[in-house]
């Protein structure tokens, strides 16, 4: 995992997580909205972009690689942490496993509900369908499901080749067999859920889900959203969303008590 940082070092930091198949490029309306106040980390995760190649191993394996940043770079904790898709899942990982390594997150589009029947499937599709994802036309198909800028296909397709199959594997069957941990509840982070009006049920189920075990998070429904489209395609929209609910409360420390 390789770890891209913007703006002073000394303003509250902010990591944000890009979802599966993109990089941190994805990020950058919304790093250059929020780097005059806050200290953007965005982290290519391992098999993405310039970290192609580094096998993904696992979403469990990747919070671990962000936690063990934040103890050795950010001193235990940051102000927030956002993700998402499979980024999003990471940052899930991440609030599970330390109840106090943010004081606030946003989870977008996370799936928490594993959907094993298709997941026998992934390893036969791939060895056949794999050489396609280098064709140019192919690409372009599946950066359109992704909600990829047109602005932003150059990259998205340069970054499509780096990944290797195995990576592709791997994510693809950590983020269908993800299990949402019942210590979830434990997190004393403030926690934004937000998720596309027109995503498939199976998303808003999911968002639905965290938003109920996550005492006092904020559930946010994108009217006619797909999949990443608000944070992909209309990144101010995302920033102000985000910076209301991050000034809403202040920086004065966690939500619960010790």
């Amino acid at each position: 995992m390789l770890f891209k940082e913007f703006g002073s070092k000394n303003l509250p930091a902010i990591i944000l997580l890009h979802g599966g198949g993109l990089s941190w490029w994805s990020l950058k309306g919304i790093i250059e909205s929020l780097q005059s106040k806050y200290h953007i980390v965005a982290p290519i995760i391992d098999g993405h972009g310039e970290d192609g190649y580094e096998t993904f191993v696992s979403i469990e394996k990747s919070a671990e690689k962000l936690i063990s940043y934040i103890d050795n770079k950010c001193g235990g904790s940051v102000f927030a942490i956002g993700g998402l898709s499979v980024g999003a899942q990471i940052v899930t990982e991440v609030l599970s496993v330390r109840r106090e390594i943010a004081e606030y997150a946003i989870i977008e589009s996370a799936l928490v509900y594993p959907i094993r029947g298709i997941t026998a499937m992934t390893v036969p599709l791939y060895n056949l369908f794999y050489g396609m994802i280098r064709q140019r036309w192919f690409s372009k198909m599946q950066a359109k499901t992704l909600c990829v800028p047109e602005s932003m296909f150059e990259k998205y397709y340069k970054d499509s080749l780096k990944i290797t199959k195995q990576s592709l594997i791997n994510i693809t069957l950590s983020n269908e067999n993800y299990v949402l941990k019942s210590t979830i509840t434990d997190t004393r982070a403030r926690v934004l859920v937000i998720a596309g009006e027109k995503e498939i049920g199976i998303m808003r189920k999911s968002a639905q889900r965290l938003h109920e075990v996550i005492d006092g998070s904020e559930l946010y429904i994108a009217p006619s959203m797909r999949h990443g489209e608000i944070s992909l395609n209309h990144p101010l929209k995302y920033v102000e969303l985000i910076s209301v609910f991050l000034e809403k409360y202040g920086t004065k420390g966690f939500k619960r008590g010790v």
